[in-house]
């Protein structure tokens, strides 16, 4: 499928930058360690709540709800990922969460392994977060899964002629909470 390469080409090409520019180098050793990271911080038995962001804002954006149920369920535990350096760099020691890690790349291999060892109860995407893999296979294993402060607009992939893979995409969610009316529409 074009997605799954595009995918593998991005990493690629994050691969290839890693040598020569600081923020690829960040996530790359992120992405090394965050198996070894999970198996020794995701306590068994234990129910996780996965807020992923793309990095900083929208991070903030969904920051009140993380701390909400937070304070609301105190028996869940809360993983948090980001896909960027700007984030996670900046909220790595985010005390709202019990494991602050980066997402690895959305490759079937990478999303099986990442749920396997992480068993999310639910999961919440901040805003722009549509990696197919991973809401495919959430939703195949029936785990809940949300997009919180969504925006769309008429010029997304998703409304053009050509969006029918990732239009399916957004079936996988549960709800869709949306930032305005036009989004909503």
């Amino acid at each position: 499928m074009l997605y799954n390469l595009a995918i593998i080409l991005y990493d690629f090409a994050v691969h290839l930058a890693a040598p020569f520019s600081h923020k690829p180098r960040k996530m790359m050793k992120g992405h090394w360690v965050v198996y070894e990271l999970l198996r020794q911080q995701v306590e068994k038995g234990e129910r996780y709540i996965w807020f992923h962001a793309a990095s900083l804002g929208e991070f903030e954006q969904g920051r009140p709800l993380i701390e909400k149920i937070r304070s609301t369920y105190p028996g869940y535990k809360i993983l948090l990922t980001f896909f960027s350096p700007s984030g996670y760099e900046v909220r790595k020691h985010y005390r709202g969460a019990d494991i602050v890690c980066y997402l690895p790349f959305d490759k079937p291999r990478n999303v099986k392994k990442f749920l396997d060892i992480t068993t999310p109860c639910m999961a919440f995407f901040i805003k722009y977060e549509f990696w197919k893999n991973y809401l495919d296979e959430l939703h195949k294993r029936r785990i809940p899964v949300y997009s919180v402060s969504s925006i769309f607009r008429r010029d997304q992939v998703f409304f053009k002629w050509y969006g029918g893979t990732y239009r399916h995409v957004l079936r996988n969610f549960d709800y869709l909470f949306v930032q305005n009316e036009a989004s909503k529409r």
